[in-house]
């Protein structure tokens, strides 16, 4: 049976606010509260997502990053950091000549 979209959404603004919720009272991004809201507002949005696809054919304009990408994101940015650092030696070589 397919979700409703309206009531999806309507779960997904109740999981925003206990988010903002947990967030305040805690203020620590790895507290147990704040982890448990943060995934319950991860599968809300993927419900509503997925209802709203459904219903309409119409995706939402946000992508869920998988935290699992998380190391290899991270790799990448420092990647980037010494591709910047060897412009900017191979620059000064330049000026120096």
């Amino acid at each position: 049976m397919a979700t409703d979209p309206s009531a999806a959404l309507e779960t997904l603004i109740a999981a925003f606010r206990s988010h903002l919720a947990a967030a305040t009272a805690e203020q620590d991004p790895d507290a147990d509260t704040v982890l448990d809201a943060a995934a319950l507002l991860a599968d809300a949005f993927e419900t509503y997502d997925d209802a709203l696809y459904e219903e309409t054919g119409v995706d939402t304009p946000f992508y869920l990053d998988d935290d699992s990408d998380e190391d290899d994101d991270e790799d990448d940015f420092a990647d980037d950091d010494d591709a910047d650092e060897d412009e900017d030696d191979a620059d000064e070589d330049l000026e120096q000549t």
